[in-house]
């Protein structure tokens, strides 16, 4: 066994009913509580134990969060009930830098999350971490490089993640892109992009988040981790002009029935969260790239002379007159994080503009 089997390992032997402790990898440790082979582990932990060695190893270091953990103290505030939903639990969020990512980050900080800013943008997932992590006034966010169309990139995302805290509790894989486009125009190669990040990279983030998660819940049988993808309102009705995103999003919810039949005998439920527009955010109001400078160049809304036409006609739209926005979008993660007897759902957060039927 290597330090990426001992420390989920230890995660799930410190469960305490709802999240096992933060576990943080050493070389080596002085004078741990426990030192064993990791043959012995499971039979020598106790409750309580907050450092062990593994002979031929190494050491971890155990506690209520990083904080805790790393410098031996018990500071870290404890939350039960609804207000613990995601309280000192690890969560990870691909694309997590900016845009929906962002604010799905800052609203799990908000409710007490323990976050790994996932992006390939790493540079601006560690800005915010260092941020997050001022106003929070402890380690709460960690900012992690990206690339989830590579293998060995998402691979080396887990190995981090677990090395640095021992496992993950709710893997977000929010990282998506979107080319609006005519089948008769679209190239080959901008319709195996979007194929590429929004349903093979949900594909690969699972591949290697979900056996952590089986190691974690082993010891007791009772640990629930979950696996969120955030689609959109594009996974469950057709989208003109824009086939590629719907496709993978489509895709997705397929891939998320497929996961969670498969993964539910470890506790490991997988949904998918389909969002109405993020108005506000990059992908829409980029003056650039944004979906509404592409859909005023393509014609896909008829009549549409500026970017402000464009707007006002998806506004227009949703019975709730507004666009979707992070926090909306966070409290359905939420829900199906607390709601333990629910996996492989598809859950609309759309303004009532598309209802499930």
């Amino acid at each position: 066994m290597n330090t990426q089997e001992i420390a989920p390992l230890l995660r799930g032997l410190s469960f305490d009913g709802e999240k096992g402790a933060i576990v943080v990898a050493r070389e080596t440790i002085e004078n741990p509580e426990l030192t064993c082979t990791a043959d012995e582990l499971a039979n020598e932990y106790r409750e309580g134990i907050r450092s062990v060695l593994v002979k031929d190893v190494g050491g971890f270091l155990l506690g209520e969060d990083y904080d805790d953990a790393v410098n031996g103290t018990s500071d870290a505030a404890k939350v039960t009930g609804r207000a613990g939903v995601v309280h000192n639990k690890v969560c990870v969020v691909t694309g997590g830098a900016q845009g929906f990512g962002e604010g799905i980050v800052r609203e799990l900080i908000a409710n007490g999350a323990i976050v790994f800013i996932a992006d390939m943008n790493v540079d601006g997932a560690k800005a915010l971490a260092t941020s997050l992590n001022e106003e929070q006034g402890r380690t709460k966010a960690f900012g992690v490089a990206v690339n989830v169309m590579d293998e060995e990139s998402v691979k080396g995302m887990v190995e981090e993640i677990v090395a640095t805290v021992g496992g993950i509790d709710l893997f977000v894989s929010n990282a998506g892109v979107l080319k609006a486009g005519s089948v008769k125009e679209m190239t080959l190669k901008d319709f195996e992009f979007v194929t590429d990040v929004n349903y093979i990279g949900f594909f690969l983030c699972t591949k290697y988040a979900s056996p952590v998660m089986e190691i974690m819940n082993k010891p007791s049988g009772k640990y629930y981790t979950d696996i969120v993808t955030i689609s959109s309102k594009s996974a469950l009705e057709g989208s003109n002009k824009n086939g590629a995103y719907a496709g993978s999003k489509f895709g997705s919810v397929g891939l998320v029935q497929s996961f969670a039949k498969e993964l539910v005998t470890d506790n490991t439920k997988v949904n998918t969260v389909c969002p109405g527009n993020f108005f506000d955010g990059p992908l829409w109001s980029d003056p650039d790239r944004g979906l509404f400078v592409q859909y005023l160049n393509t014609g896909k809304v008829p009549g549409a002379k500026t970017l402000a036409d464009v707007k006002a006609f998806y506004e227009g739209q949703v019975p709730m007159n507004r666009g979707c926005d992070p926090v909306d979008v966070t409290r359905a993660v939420m829900y199906t994080v607390e709601q333990k007897y629910e996996t492989g759902q598809a859950v609309p957060v759309t303004g009532g503009q598309v209802m499930l039927n």
